[in-house]
């Protein structure tokens, strides 16, 4: 059985435009959806995505920059640093009702 985990309401105006701008992103929505899992390397995010690895790099720092995505890193055998990404969100809904543009992030805590 699946909880169900409230989301947390965006109050800031420039934050708001901000999500709704990386979210209209068919790049940024893929990559969120593919790291949501598990972290992925940019290299596997490009590799499944079919997003050229340039765009997933790009993408990848508009959403760390924007909250939506954790980097952790580590370095491997050969000495080369190896970073992992993974999506911090899990679901976001917007909803608009005229005046207003409300939006709320589920969290990713799996």
């Amino acid at each position: 059985m699946q909880a169900l985990v409230s989301g947390r309401k965006i109050e800031d105006e420039s934050r708001k435009d901000a999500i709704l701008e990386v979210i209209s992103d068919k790049y940024c929505r893929a990559i969120l959806e593919i790291a949501m899992d598990k972290p992925k390397s940019a290299m596997e995010i490009s590799g499944e995505t079919k997003i050229p690895i340039s765009t997933v790099y790009r993408r990848l720092q508009t959403l760390h920059d924007n909250k939506l995505l954790g980097i952790s890193g580590s370095i491997s055998d050969d000495g080369k640093k190896y970073f992992l990404y993974k999506s911090k969100v899990k679901a976001i809904s917007t909803s608009f009702n005229g005046s207003e543009v409300e939006i709320e992030i589920v969290p990713n805590i799996s």
